[in-house]
């Protein structure tokens, strides 16, 4: 992908260089390539993906800008934004009112920008040859804080009579946040007896090294692990739906589609470096967001996150 699209980073360096001026930013330190400083994310494992992606794409134009990029969960990441550590927060749910209230007693102000859409995906072992969809109900059942459901025969009959190994992000995650909310009925309700991570390298590692293990986190850690898991479809009561970039875009996969999110400190972006970046990110996102295995938004969707950044 970075040899792909260097061409296209390079050729829109006049473009943000541009969209810096509407800004009412300069370039002090040299302008162009010369361009330095750091810029420093933190958030979403979910949304790591794509800022990671971009801002490698950011420094084949900027090499001298330093863009560290860390992996603390939705929750942990607006910690580190609402105490300053941070100009960016990547977020796999929007902020929810608590944190407002801190960041503005912090006394930050942000804006919130939609990046992509992401399909929360539910996973099997591929050696699970019984489990190819499960309703809802069966997701809140295995789910849910009172679940008493311990092996497979407990969700259907004739399933095996094996214990279920659950996987899940850890609290912190916004994906933990909006899966427990839309299964559960209430963000953070969930079963206290599954292994959790904030890092969904580990939960991979884990459903795919067990044959009865079940779990959940993003469509792209699907789509960069196929060898290992397989995709379980959802019936939301309009018969079962895999996830992918229709099923996903559309919101037919229901009700485990949704919108991510960065969060850019405003102060931030008196910065150039910084408006530089979210400036590159909103511009270039409908090349890179597909290749990371996410859904773009529309083209003109960018268009207005654009008009609100300038």
């Amino acid at each position: 992908m970075k040899t792909r699209n260097k061409w296209l980073a390079l050729l829109l360096t006049g473009i943000l260089v541009f969209g810096l001026a509407a800004c009412g930013g300069t370039t002090d330190n040299g302008g162009g390539d010369e361009l330095t400083g750091e810029i420093a994310i933190d958030g979403s494992s979910t949304v790591f993906p794509i800022t990671e992606a971009i801002a490698e794409e950011f420094n084949a134009v900027y090499p001298g800008v330093r863009i560290p990029v860390g992996v603390s969960g939705t929750g942990g990441g607006f910690k580190k934004f609402i105490a300053g550590e941070t100009d960016i927060s990547n977020a796999s749910r929007p902020i929810k009112d608590e944190e407002a209230q801190a960041v503005a007693d912090a006394g930050i102000e942000y804006i919130e920008l939609m990046v992509a859409y992401d399909g929360l995906s539910v996973l099997v072992n591929p050696d699970n040859t019984w489990v190819d969809s499960l309703t809802v109900e069966e997701l809140k059942m295995i789910w849910a804080p009172d679940s008493t459901v311990m092996t497979w025969s407990d969700v259907r009959p004739g399933w095996p009579n094996e214990e279920i190994k659950l996987y899940a992000p850890g609290t912190d995650s916004g994906t933990f946040d909006y899966f427990t909310e839309e299964i559960n009925g209430e963000s953070g309700a969930i079963r206290p007896d599954f292994t959790a991570s904030e890092d969904d390298n580990v939960l991979v590692q884990g459903i795919a090294g067990d044959k009865n293990a079940l779990g959940f986190f993003g469509f792209a850690y699907y789509e960069a692990n196929q060898d290992k898991l397989k995709l379980v479809a959802i019936d939301n009561g309009s018969g079962a739906i895999l996830p992918n970039f229709d099923s996903i875009q559309d919101g037919s996969y229901a009700p485990l589609s949704r919108p991510i999110f960065i969060y850019v400190k405003t102060a931030s972006l008196e910065r150039p470096e910084v408006v530089e970046f979210v400036t590159f990110y909103l511009t270039i996102a409908t090349d890179i967001i597909p290749d990371v295995g996410y859904v773009a938004l529309p083209a003109d969707k960018y268009q207005e996150e654009l008009e609100l950044l300038n």
